[in-house]
C-alpha cells in the first residue's frame, strides 16, 4: 500500500460500507481533527488531511473500485496524490463542510480548479483490439459559456459585493466553546453575488456541449483496457486546466479465437486416425491459413505453437504465439468396412499385448520440432 494507511481503517468503516456510512464516518473524523479545534497540533493536521484523502477516494465509485482492486497503486492512473494543504481540502469539500457542521473553507471560492474527468465506455471487435483502430467518438462535456465568458453574469451587468459578509466570503460563528470562520451562506465564499444571471447558462458560467474526439486505439489492447486522453475532460474553473477523458474498452468475443495475454488460442478438430498416423492440417490465423504438422502418435489434449501469429504486445514490437489445441474426434457412426478394420486392429493390439515378449516393432515418430 506504498506506506499509506488503509482508507477504510482511516475512516473506521467496513469495506462494504455504503455512501451514507462513509459520509458519517468522515464527518466524525473531520469534526475531531479540524484545524480550528486543534490549533498548532501537527498530528491532528495530518489526521485531518488523511481523512479527507480517504473520503475523496471511497465516496467516488470509480476511484473506490480502483482502490479495492489495486490498492494505492491503482490510483496513479487517475493522478490522485492526496491534498497538499488545508485550502486544497476546503476547496474540494466546501459543500460537504457546510452540510456537516458549517465549517467553510478559509479562502475565496475563485481559485483555479481542474475540470472534471470524464469516462466513456466503448465496445470494439476482437480484431480491432488486435490490430488497432482509429475512430471518432462523441462526448458531452462542460465548457465555458460563450455568452458570459464563464462569469455567470448577464452581459452588461456585473457581480455585486455580498452584503452579508462584506465581500470577505466568510463569517464568524460560535460553535460551543469555539469561534470559527465559516463560508458565507449567501455568496458561498465568493464574496460577491449574481443578481442578473446569464440567460444562456443560468448563472453557472458553463454549459454542456457535445464534441467529437478522435481516438487512436493501439494494437494489442484487451478487454478492460483503459485509455487516457489528456485535457479532453470538462473545462476547468477560474482558469484551471481541463480534466482528462478516460476510455474503458470492452472487446466482443471472437467465434474461433480466445486470448491469453498476447497469445491466441484456437481449437482444431482432428480424427483419432490422423492423430495416430500423423498428418498435416491447415489452421486458421488472424491473417489467413497456416499449415501445421501433426506427428504420429499425438495424444488427446496436445497443443502446438505457431510463433509470431498471436497478438501484438501493447508496449513493444513483438507478437505472441498462436496456440493450437487439438480436439480428437471419435466417429459416432461407422460404415461396415470401417467397423471391420477397427475390430481387426483391436485383435492385433490384443494379440501383441498377450504375446510372450509383449513387444512389437514401433515406427519412429517424427519430432514436433518448433510446433511442440
Amino acid at each position: 500500500m506504498n506506506g499509506k494507511a488503509d482508507y477504510y481503517e482511516v475512516l473506521g468503516v467496513n469495506r462494504d460500507a455504503d455512501a451514507d456510512e462513509i459520509k458519517r464516518a468522515y464527518r466524525r473524523q473531520a469534526l475531531k481533527y479540524h484545524p480550528d479545534r486543534n490549533p498548532g497540533d501537527q498530528q491532528a493536521e495530518e489526521k485531518f488531511k488523511e481523512a479527507a484523502e480517504a473520503y475523496e477516494v471511497l465516496i467516488d465509485p470509480g476511484k473506490r473500485r480502483l482502490y479495492d482492486q489495486y490498492g494505492h497503486a491503482g490510483l496513479r492512473d487517475v493522478q490522485f496524490g492526496g491534498f497538499s494543504d488545508f485550502a486544497d481540502i476546503f476547496s474540494s469539500f466546501d459543500d460537504i463542510f457546510e452540510d456537516f457542521f458549517g465549517f467553510g473553507r478559509r479562502q475565496a471560492r475563485r481559485q483555479p480548479r481542474q475540470g472534471a474527468d470524464l469516462l466513456y465506455n466503448l465496445e470494439i471487435s476482437f480484431l480491432d483490439a488486435v490490430f488497432g483502430l482509429e475512430t471518432d467518438i462523441e462526448i458531452s462535456k462542460s465548457v465555458i459559456c460563450e455568452t458570459c465568458r464563464g462569469s455567470g453574469v448577464k452581459p452588461g451587468s456585473q457581480r455585486r459585493t455580498c452584503s452579508f459578509c462584506g465581500g470577505r466570503g466568510q463569517v464568524s460563528q460560535t460553535r460551543g466553546f469555539f469561534r470559527v470562520n465559516t463560508t458565507c451562506p449567501h455568496c458561498r465564499g465568493t464574496g460577491s453575488m449574481i443578481t442578473d444571471p446569464c440567460t444562456q447558462c443560468q448563472g453557472r458560467g458553463r454549459v454542456k456541449q457535445k464534441k467529437k474526439v478522435n481516438l487512436k486505439i493501439p494494437p494489442g489492447v484487451d478487454n478492460g483496457t483503459r485509455l487516457r486522453l489528456r485535457n479532453e475532460g470538462s473545462t476547468g474553473e477560474y482558469g484551471g486546466p481541463p480534466g482528462d477523458l478516460y476510455i474503458d474498452l470492452r472487446v466482443t468475443p471472437h467465434p474461433r479465437f480466445s486470448r491469453e495475454g498476447s497469445d491466441l488460442i484456437c481449437r482444431v478438430e482432428v480424427s483419432f486416425v490422423q492423430a495416430a498416423l500423423g498428418t498435416e492440417i491447415e489452421v486458421p490465423t488472424l491473417t489467413g491459413q497456416s499449415r501445421l504438422t501433426i506427428p504420429p502418435g499425438t495424444q488427446p489434449g496436445a497443443s502446438f505453437r505457431l510463433p509470431g501469429e498471436g497478438v501484438p504486445t501493447l508496449r513493444g514490437n513483438s507478437r505472441g504465439d498462436l496456440v493450437v489445441e487439438l480436439d480428437l474426434k471419435t466417429p459416432q457412426e461407422l460404415t461396415p468396412k470401417q467397423e471391420e478394420l477397427l475390430r481387426e486392429f483391436l485383435k492385433l493390439e490384443k494379440s501383441e499385448q498377450s504375446s510372450p515378449s509383449g513387444s512389437r516393432q514401433k515406427r519412429p515418430r517424427q519430432s514436433p520440432s518448433i510446433f511442440s
